[in-house]
């Protein structure tokens, strides 16, 4: 538990001060105004789907480097990490074309011609985010990977900092520049990442700690054998991903056509639901990176301890937030906005999502443990069923639809979200259980020594 839970800490704060940056965002432009707020909703789900699916892949790389650093194999880690910077550079290509034309998802929203405006203008901004991110991701990869997070939370709390004042900069104007709005987000965000990105590769081609991995010791062209490999494990997290953000986003888009109130309150909620989101993440992370050094390191049985833990430390951490956000509901509502009929749906959201964290928390132990284990196949398939196939026609059926009633609004994409996450954590919760139990019935038996 106390190593669970030093290799949680850093991991947590990282992605919390990456998750605030959304905060800030949310913040500054609900202060702005209505359409602000709506737009940065709208265009940051839309921005989130593309982006944490394309970042979903780079997890492979963790799960890997783990593998090889339990198994004392430091020589393979430098080429796993170049192979990597191949396949990001092609999937960074793929996400700048998408959000380059987001006409499909656009369709969807039916928005209001002036926010769809303010959308393009904030998802063209934040093209420039994505090559860096990604270099970003390589490097947290690694990091993680070698159990060393501490680095990437310092970049990130880093860029954390340059967050609020670069907005302030770009959207309501100064120093000569022009007001941009909510496009003033995705200018700020683009600079933050690249100032961490730069950073964080300096710091390894540097700092001792990586040098034993070479990675700048030679050029190399892809590896077909590599690639695949990587690949086999990166897409179904990719798709993982592609699942749970674009049932996020779909809600998000769905709840557009009920206008700009009903978008904000739930952007609120949302952002609240993701920032909670990674006390629960993280500890599962760090189960995952654990359990996959144990498991290179031929010992299933100490990989299924750092499992159980995990479940107890997540699911304990996620019933504390939970209460909190329960407790709190009108307080963070209007912390949010000033608006008074943004704040009165919000509340009631956030209410929604203090249940909806008790099973986010239970499914994100069991996910990331899996991927220390290799596995990202059955997970994938799990949450395209119960996400995709129950929670989101489940959602338009209570929020927009009058099948049991009357539409239930942005509360009913909610309700519908949490049944189907309950589902989907307790299969992949199930699925854990059993493969642990089988890696350790199947582990070799220790050799024996004669008198």
């Amino acid at each position: 538990m106390r190593k669970l839970i030093h290799l949680a800490w850093p991991v947590f704060i990282a992605q919390a001060a990456i998750m605030l940056n959304g905060l800030i965002d949310t913040l500054m432009a609900g202060r702005l105004s209505a359409l602000d707020l709506a737009a940065i909703g709208v265009g940051s789900a839309i921005f989130g789907a593309v982006v944490v699916t394309s970042l979903g892949v780079l997890l492979a790389l963790t799960p890997i480097v783990a593998h090889l650093y339990g198994s004392g194999q430091h020589a393979e880690i430098g080429e796993e990490v170049r192979q990597s910077a191949w396949i990001a550079l092609a999937v960074a290509l793929l996400v700048v074309g998408l959000l380059w034309h987001p006409d499909p998802l656009l369709a969807i929203a039916r928005l209001d011609p002036v926010v769809e405006v303010k959308v393009r203008t904030y998802l063209h901004a934040m093209m420039a985010t994505v090559p860096a991110a990604l270099g970003l991701r390589l490097f947290s990869g690694l990091s993680s990977g070698i159990g060393r997070p501490r680095p990437v939370m310092l970049l990130n709390l880093f860029a954390l900092s340059l967050k609020a004042p670069l907005n302030a900069l770009f959207m309501y104007g100064g120093f000569g520049l022009p007001a941009l709005g909510a496009a003033g987000c995705g200018v700020a965000s683009a600079l933050c990442a690249w100032s961490a990105c730069l950073l964080a590769w300096l710091w390894c081609a540097h700092w001792e700690e990586y040098r034993e991995f070479a990675l700048f010791a030679r050029w190399s062209w892809p590896q077909r054998k590599r690639l695949a490999e990587f690949l086999k494990l990166g897409l179904p997290i990719g798709a993982t991903f592609l699942v749970d953000v674009t049932a996020f986003t779909f809600m998000a888009l769905f709840i557009a056509r009920l206008g700009p109130i009903a978008s904000g309150a739930h952007q609120i909620a949302a952002n609240l639901a993701v920032l909670c989101f990674m006390l629960p993440t993280s500890i599962g992370y760090a189960a995952g990176v654990l359990s996959g050094q144990a498991l290179g390191a031929k010992r299933p049985d100490a990989a299924r301890r750092i499992g159980l833990r995990g479940f107890a430390l997540g699911l304990g951490c996620a019933a504390v937030v939970a209460a909190m956000l329960a407790l709190g509901h009108a307080a963070l509502a209007r912390f949010y906005t000033t608006d008074a009929n943004i704040q009165a749906l919000a509340a009631q959201l956030i209410l929604l999502v203090a249940l909806y964290h008790l099973t986010d928390g239970l499914q994100t132990v069991a996910v990331n443990l899996l991927r220390g284990y290799k596995r990202a196949t059955a997970s994938m398939l799990i949450y395209a069923v119960a996400l995709w196939g129950i929670g989101l026609p489940l959602g338009v059926t209570l929020g927009l639809g009058d099948r049991f009633g009357a539409p239930l609004g942005p509360a009913g994409f909610w309700l519908a979200a949490t049944a189907a996450l309950t589902l989907a954590g307790t299969a992949v919760t199930a699925y854990w259980l059993r493969i642990s139990a089988a890696a350790i019935q199947n582990a070799p038996a220790p050799a024996t020594t004669s008198a």
